[in-house]
């Protein structure tokens, strides 16, 4: 128990860890898993205190994507019965911000696809500019854009842009063969290089192993991204990986560990496959070092109620973070990190 807390205020004291103690934490057993868990949420508790960042998505663009991603039951290479529709429009997404909860603190817009079209850019801007963007912020998840693509939408009121890595460099054929991972890297550097925050993390339990979890977790370190949605994968029939059973809920705790050790200071927004994977065990997210859930639905699959996330978070004596206030993680500190 010692060894972990003692990496957990190494890290505090804004030190990094080296090779050989990030190894001793992926290699942690599951009759020490407690221990680890607890000391990651005392690197949560002092950088996010007792608040949770809130979102939620909506499926604005599905299905008859060009990509083989072998988790997506929205890639046309998959043999399932998602719905398959179009660019919804402004006026459709006006009305899905009107239904978000009143602790929602940031809403995105996803489409399915490899990128999405620039008359519906075009759309998707006039959105933007008639949203309520005192009330939540604005996100997308909308592909491979360009420089000028995200340009355009940032004018319009965008602040972040999301875009999966999905997995690790050393994974990443074995899940997506249509696209590389160095593609996906360029797409959050333009991101970040127009003046956008970018969300970006993956898909965990898709066979990969905890030394792979580490090495998407260093990179997104390198990229310095602002937030980390952490999805555990979710078997899907009629997708390539859905005879894959997914993680167990010790294993997604574990994860979610191990990001807050290598990501201190980063949001960690657990995502798809929270209550479907660690089933009792969900609300441990948080005590692992999770610092935001997506609330809501996800994009082809159920998720849990906003109404009962709420009560959750009140049960556990947490509380949505406030909004108003910047959404970079340091900002949102309660302490300052000793040097």
């Amino acid at each position: 128990m010692a060894e972990f807390f003692q990496l957990a205020e190494k890290v505090l004291k804004g030190k990094e860890l080296s090779r050989s103690e990030l190894l001793s934490v992926i290699e942690c057993q599951d009759h020490n898993i407690w221990e680890l868990v607890f000391a990651a949420n005392s690197i949560r508790e002092h950088f996010f205190g007792d608040g949770i960042h809130l979102c939620m998505i909506q499926n604005a663009k599905s299905g008859r994507c060009s990509e083989d991603c072998g988790f997506c039951a929205q890639s046309g290479y998959a043999h399932t019965n998602v719905p398959v529709y179009g660019f919804v429009g402004k006026d459709k997404i006006l009305d899905f911000m009107e239904c978000l909860g009143k602790d929602v603190h940031r809403f995105s817009v996803v489409t399915s696809g490899r990128r999405l079209l620039s008359k519906d850019i075009q759309e998707l801007c006039l959105a933007f500019e008639a949203a309520p963007k005192e009330r939540v912020g604005l996100c997308a998840s909308l592909g491979t854009l360009s420089r000028e693509d995200l340009k355009q939408l940032k004018q319009a009121g965008l602040t972040r842009y999301h875009h999966n890595l999905e997995t690790a460099p050393s994974y990443f054929s074995s899940i997506c063969a249509t696209h590389s991972f160095e593609e996906r890297v360029m797409t959050i550097r333009t991101a970040k290089d127009v003046g956008l925050e970018v969300c970006s993390g993956g898909i965990f339990g898709m066979g990969e192993t905890f030394a792979q979890v580490l090495e998407l977790a260093l990179v997104l370190k390198e990229l310095d991204v602002d937030a980390v949605p952490v999805n555990f994968f979710t078997p899907i029939p009629g997708t390539r990986l859905g005879h894959l059973p997914g993680p167990s809920p010790l294993q997604c705790l574990k994860i979610i560990a191990i990001l807050r050790f290598v990501l201190p200071d980063k949001e960690l927004i657990i995502c798809g496959g929270r209550e479907y994977h660690l089933k009792e065990l969900h609300p441990l997210v948080f005590l692992a070092g999770a610092s935001g859930i997506m609330t809501g639905n996800y994009l082809t699959t159920k998720g849990r109620n906003y109404d009962a996330d709420r009560e959750l978070l009140a049960l556990m004596q947490l509380r949505p973070r406030p909004k108003g206030r910047a959404d970079h993680a340091l900002s949102e500190c309660k302490n300052v990190v000793e040097t």
